[in-house]
């Protein structure tokens, strides 16, 4: 037996769509898009999403629609995050999206979406027995969670996403180093219970997934000429080539970071606050490695709708 399903991830920046055709043991993907959806900018940080984003929204649902019709799937499986559980109007949003198109949403919690990353991550990536910091930033939270190929030792889902951080700190372009100072007092001040954990395990190691670290492997691939495969698992940086691409950001108004190779619109407003945060952890708790997983939270959601359509394991939401 198989299906065909479909795995719409309606996150604060972005909206994924996933088709993949599943069996009991694997799954395939058939198609997969993102678009640039936006539903935090112009009111995430008074928690609200605007008519403009809400706009925006049902454009790129309709076009998912669309594609899933042309595809004949009739398992729809959905799920939305930070911008969704913290606007006064993301429910009443929700509710319109499946009256509209008839999508069953979910919106979850923090704790459930880290879930899913971690998943998404280690089905990927081989993790190894030692401890790691996989860390993945949005547009409204970052999800860091500590573990290896086994299990989540700790995990928590903080609403420091980008979008916030380009509106409460990034004001100025290129960013001076006051913005850059008052973001690392505002990380030093959310982030205690994350900095106890990372010394209880001792991690050297950050796993980035999804987001600014895709881009961060593709200015990477771009500026060595090496090939950038989207089908890999695991994408190419160093830690050498990560702080050159930091120092380049930050240096860098709008117009001058469009023009890095392999820079895309959709991340280059919101990818100096982002890399600013990964900067801090890493100088922080002096990590020596960092990793980039091509899969993240969509992907974990695929391995767990597999395991509820076939073993009946009920999806914790």
């Amino acid at each position: 037996m198989s299906y065909r399903i479909a795995v719409l991830d309606l996150g604060t920046n972005t909206f994924n769509l996933l088709l993949a055709d599943m069996t009991e043991d694997s799954y395939s993907v058939i198609y997969s898009d993102k678009l640039p959806v936006k539903i935090g900018c112009g009111g995430i940080n008074e928690g609200i999403i605007s008519i403009e984003a809400k706009e925006r929204a049902m454009d790129a649902l309709s076009q998912y629609k669309r594609i899933i019709d042309l595809y004949g799937v009739k398992k729809i499986y959905g799920y939305a995050t930070s911008a969704f559980r913290n606007a006064v109007n993301g429910k009443a949003l929700r509710d319109e999206i499946e009256k509209r198109f008839g999508f069953d949403i979910k919106i979850i919690s923090g704790e459930v979406e880290a879930n899913f990353i971690y998943c998404g991550v280690k089905d990927a990536m081989d993790l190894g027995n030692d401890p790691v910091l996989i860390m993945d930033i949005g547009g409204g939270s970052v999800e860091f969670i500590i573990g290896n190929n086994k299990k989540a030792h700790w995990k928590k889902s903080y609403e420091i996403g980008a979008q916030r951080l380009l509106d409460k700190f990034h004001h100025i372009d290129p960013i001076p180093d006051s913005e850059i100072e008052n973001l690392e007092k505002y990380f030093n001040e959310i982030l205690d219970e994350l900095f106890s954990e990372l010394k209880k395990y001792n991690v050297d190691t950050l796993v980035g997934s999804s987001g600014s670290f895709d881009t961060l492997s593709e200015i990477y691939c771009a500026e060595n000429k090496i090939h950038f495969d989207h089908d890999a698992h695991e994408f190419p940086l160093d830690m050498e080539h990560y702080k050159e691409i930091h120092e380049e950001l930050i240096l860098k108004n709008k117009e001058e970071r469009l023009q890095i190779p392999g820079m895309i619109e959709m991340r280059v407003d919101m990818i100096v606050v982002a890399s600013c945060l990964i900067n801090f952890i890493i100088n922080k708790f002096d990590i020596q490695n960092i990793r980039v997983s091509s899969h993240s939270l969509k992907e974990g959601m695929l391995d767990l709708i597999r395991k509820e359509l076939f073993h009946q394991e009920k999806i914790a939401v």
